[in-house]
């Protein structure tokens, strides 16, 4: 039994790493056709998938591909392309700049009326903070009026109380 297993992992090791090699690169065009028969290895014969090429870095793009599937060199730009391009660019430049200003302008407006609901706020802020220290003081003026009225009230029951009481032992001698 550990032997079939050990067999089998090891097989599945060496298969992995097989199919996990990349297929050899496409020989260059200055070979020729019979060169490239004669050298031919088990790899190259394999189909190559589209999907490999295609998300390598190092590929060239279909667009620039002539009809044999070889690169087409890029051809100079005349001076009225050049100038075109230029042109163009510089109108994206221009529109870019007068986005920006509007942009710029907005913020400036938002900011200003911002800054002026700021300065607002903090003056109603300002207002109810003095509102709440004079309710505040009220209400401690008129905590001290219940207390002297509560003391003057107890003193009065004080005397009322300690007279009658005087008045009625007087009556028992």
């Amino acid at each position: 039994m550990r032997v079939v297993v050990s067999s089998l992992l090891g097989f599945s090791l060496i298969c992995s790493t097989a199919w996990a090699v990349e297929p050899a690169p496409a020989p260059t065009p200055a070979v020729a056709p019979a060169a490239q028969a004669t050298t031919a290895t088990p790899s190259a014969q394999l189909p190559k998938p589209q999907t490999l090429a295609a998300n390598k870095p190092g590929t060239v793009p279909a667009a620039n591909l002539d009809a044999n599937g070889l690169p087409v060199e890029a051809k100079p730009l005349t001076a009225e392309q050049i100038a075109k391009n230029k042109a163009v660019q510089d109108a994206k430049v221009k529109a870019l700049v007068k986005d920006q200003a509007t942009r710029l302008q907005q913020l400036e407006k938002a900011n200003l009326d911002a800054l002026s609901q700021n300065q607002e706020l903090q003056l109603k802020n300002d207002s109810l903070g003095v509102q709440v220290q004079v309710l505040q003081s009220e209400r401690s003026a008129q905590m001290f009026l219940y207390g002297a009225a509560t003391i003057a009230v107890g003193v009065l029951l004080g005397f009322l109380i300690a007279s009658y009481v005087y008045t009625k032992r007087r009556r028992q001698w």
